[in-house]
């Protein structure tokens, strides 16, 4: 049963939500436009500010409802938390869609959202701020995701989630370094 769940945490990460925005309000495959990448900011810069905060939402809400279901089959900790890096990992790299998916931040949003969610409420709202003021995803989540972990600690969060709050937005950073490093390498 653990790994059925972390099945379920992967299948439910790839679901494509950006490229079934695409097709269904622009009849456009969102992977060929934009920066090419399959998530909610592409979807936000492409197909307007609705539409990608809907893609946003949906993607928080696949690693919520991972984390969610996850801790509904009362499963050990570290099965709940590998299922919310599955889900990740199937929005970065989605069976459905040849494994070419989005970066994994709203993903990763969602998920911590249902773990630690006092400390990503406090450190929420000054990244929202950032986003609308400066309108620079990279920026917001460095607002976000930097002091988490700090937060986390500051708020007596177990040391398990305190690292995980660590490792998650490690996996975002990383996948978008592969993508923009792609994109740098094709621009040469």
């Amino acid at each position: 049963m653990p790994w059925l769940t972390v099945l379920m945490g992967y299948l439910l990460g790839s679901i494509p939500t950006a490229y079934i925005a695409g097709r269904l309000v622009k009849v456009q495959d969102i992977r060929q436009v934009g920066d090419g990448n399959m998530g909610a900011q592409n979807v936000f810069r492409q197909m307007g500010h609705k539409v990608g905060v809907v893609v946003g939402l949906l993607d928080a809400s696949k690693g919520a409802l991972a984390i969610l279901l996850a801790q509904a089959f009362s499963l050990p900790q570290p099965i709940i938390l590998t299922t919310g890096a599955a889900a990740v990992i199937g929005h970065n790299w989605p069976i459905f869609l040849g494994f070419r998916g989005g970066r994994g931040e709203s993903t990763t949003i969602g998920i911590l959202l249902a773990l630690v969610p006092l400390p990503m409420l406090i450190v929420g709202g000054p990244a929202i701020l950032a986003l609308l003021i400066t309108r620079n995803v990279i920026l917001a989540s460095a607002i976000l995701f930097v002091p988490l972990p700090l937060v986390c600690w500051l708020l007596d969060t177990p040391v398990v989630y305190v690292a995980y709050s660590v490792a998650l937005p490690c996996l975002v950073g990383f996948t978008h370094f592969l993508r923009t490093r792609r994109v740098l390498t094709k621009a040469v």
